[in-house]
């Protein structure tokens, strides 16, 4: 020990030296606050700026659409100057397009969506009230087309006929539109076996033949995705390993491949959300049921605004949803995404 390694000094730097992983760590905690803060920060703009780009197209498109709201608020019978310029002035719609645009905005800041101008109701009373039998009806569209790819995907990954036969059945149903599948499946089941109902939302049955014709469209891009992505699975070097252990070829592909070829169709889901909107509306309208897409379709032929610009940031909302949680389930699946790709 020098004269300058008086005790004082080396506990300070004993000091020093115990604290300064403390503060590494506290550093390295604040910087990934930062980092999530930011991230939440830039996805909430985006989310802002997605819903306020659906609201505008969907408000500019109707505009520009032929025809007129008071034209279809007034009975052709009805239609005399007194009764139009009544019409006009109590809708507002005397003032000026961006003075509406505006309008519209500030009204919806404070989570008003407006009144229908067909059904005299609050937009969100409209739309709430068709909503449960749409997210059915989705939700078991996108579970019929799930179980379907993955059963065949599963069944036929690396298997050279299996693969072909898989690869026409998934080319034949991506080919056939919803509305002409929905009504083969009324005609065989409804009309001509009677095992299901022809139209209506009561109960189970009434959900098999709409869900059936929903997902197949989506089951057969999945399915080729999830099977091109098993079969790269496949012939990577850990199922060596894998089959060493004495697992069976059923079990490597459900346990593992599965998992290792699941990220792609699972970013695939999210692209896939707005088809499937799009779909809901035409499968209900083949199969009578009710929900929003009867209500939006109804809403455009009336140029009823205020219910298409509500659903319209619906859809926008539930597409921005889906993103974020896909995401979400893309950090799952694959661990190495959370440190940018480090393993």
């Amino acid at each position: 020990m020098t004269a300058l390694d008086t005790p004082v000094a080396v506990a300070a730097t004993v000091e020093t030296a115990d604290v300064a992983p403390l503060r590494a760590g506290v550093g390295g905690r604040a910087r990934a606050w930062r980092a999530g803060l930011g991230a939440a920060g830039r996805r909430l703009l985006g989310a802002v700026i997605v819903l306020w780009a659906s609201l505008t197209l969907a408000f500019v498109a109707l505009q520009l659409a032929p025809g007129s709201a008071v034209e279809a608020l007034v009975p052709p019978t009805q239609r005399t100057p007194e009764a139009i310029a009544a019409v006009t002035a109590e809708w507002g719609l005397d003032r000026p397009l961006v003075q509406q645009y505006l309008d519209y905005l500030v009204r919806l800041a404070h989570g008003d969506l407006g009144t229908s101008y067909q059904l005299q109701r609050p937009v969100a009373d409209v739309i709430g009230s068709q909503l449960g039998p749409t997210i059915q009806l989705a939700a078991a569209g996108l579970l019929v087309a799930v179980v379907l790819a993955v059963v065949l995907a599963v069944a036929t990954a690396g298997r050279t006929w299996a693969s072909r036969v898989a690869g026409g059945i998934e080319l034949a149903v991506v080919s056939v539109p919803e509305f002409w599948l929905g009504i083969v499946l009324l005609f065989v089941f409804s009309f001509s076996l009677g095992w299901f109902p022809v139209a209506g939302a009561d109960g189970l049955r009434s959900l098999v033949l709409p869900a059936v014709a929903l997902g197949l469209g989506i089951f057969g891009v999945l399915s080729q995705v999830l099977r091109e992505g098993v079969e790269r699975s496949l012939e990577q070097p850990y199922t060596l390993s894998v089959r060493a252990r004495g697992v069976s070829e059923t079990a490597l592909r459900v346990r593992h491949s599965l998992r290792h070829a699941s990220l792609p169709v699972v970013t695939l889901l999210g692209w896939l959300v707005g088809g499937l909107l799009g779909g809901v509306i035409i499968v209900e309208q083949v199969f009578g049921r009710p929900g929003i897409g009867v209500v939006a379709l109804q809403a455009a032929q009336g140029r009823d605004l205020p219910i298409v610009l509500g659903i319209a940031l619906l859809s926008a909302f539930v597409y921005v949803v889906v993103n974020t949680v896909v995401d979400l389930l893309a950090l799952v699946i694959d661990p190495r995404l959370r440190t940018g790709g480090r393993s």
